[in-house]
């Protein structure tokens, strides 16, 4: 694996040893990442959570991009060690994962950013579906859900829906999920779930048995065009 484009192009990733994580192919992150810039106007600014990092790749390609900051959620000890390599590969290392506590929560795993010497990068070694950071201001704009094809979304969708009350979910926020094609976000309780969210899918990237969902959170209520809730 590699960084595709922006500050660390070229640079290569690590991934997780064994089975229990599924790392994006690069050419599937290549497509889903030129989808988004054309959806999203860019990267430049943006405030991302990478909800089940593994190796990183997805919020670190946001990053080199020109993302402000990520959020890296993992609990996988494996993927942990790959994401921590990936981090200071990248130079940013600056200590190591979080282990739980409120300071931990809060503090994660910074870093030092080379474009701006602003906190970049925060991993937090913990599960998201339990502890989602609704803690997190400025509020998220692209959120990134690529979990293990057995879980179930509609609870995977239940930490967009925390961020949402919490205030921490733009309102324009884009949320892509990656899951297997035999699951249909178009129908049952998914398609009411995605209608509860007031989320839309607007894109639909599949990839042989893989599918990426890219959905955009969209307001009835919103007063004012691209105003976002910070």
């Amino acid at each position: 694996m590699r960084i595709i484009a922006g500050e660390w192009r070229g640079r290569p990733l690590a991934a997780p040893k064994g089975t229990d994580t599924r790392p994006t192919a690069d050419r599937v992150r290549e497509s889903l990442m030129s989808a988004l810039a054309s959806e999203r106007g860019g990267f430049e600014g943006a405030v991302v959570l990478d909800a089940f990092a593994g190796s990183g790749a997805l919020g670190l390609e946001a990053l080199s991009r020109g993302a402000s900051c990520a959020h890296f959620f993992e609990k996988d000890s494996a993927a942990l060690r790959a994401l921590c390599a990936n981090f200071e590969k990248l130079g940013l290392a600056a200590g190591g994962p979080s282990r739980g506590g409120r300071n931990a929560r809060r503090g994660g795993f910074a870093a030092e950013g080379a474009k701006t010497g602003a906190q970049r990068a925060r991993l937090h070694r913990e599960d998201v579906l339990k502890r989602p950071p609704t803690f997190v201001r400025p509020s998220f704009d692209l959120v990134f859900f690529d979990p293990p094809y057995a879980y179930d979304a509609c609870e995977v969708l239940g930490v967009v829906r925390a961020l949402e009350e919490a205030g921490a979910l733009a309102n324009d926020a884009v949320v892509c999920y990656e899951h297997d094609k035999r699951q249909d976000f178009s129908e049952g309780a998914l398609a009411e779930e995605l209608v509860r969210l007031q989320l839309t899918v607007v894109s639909r990237k599949v990839y042989g048995g893989t599918v990426i969902e890219i959905m955009r959170r969209r307001l009835d209520d919103v007063d004012g065009a691209g105003e976002e809730a910070r």
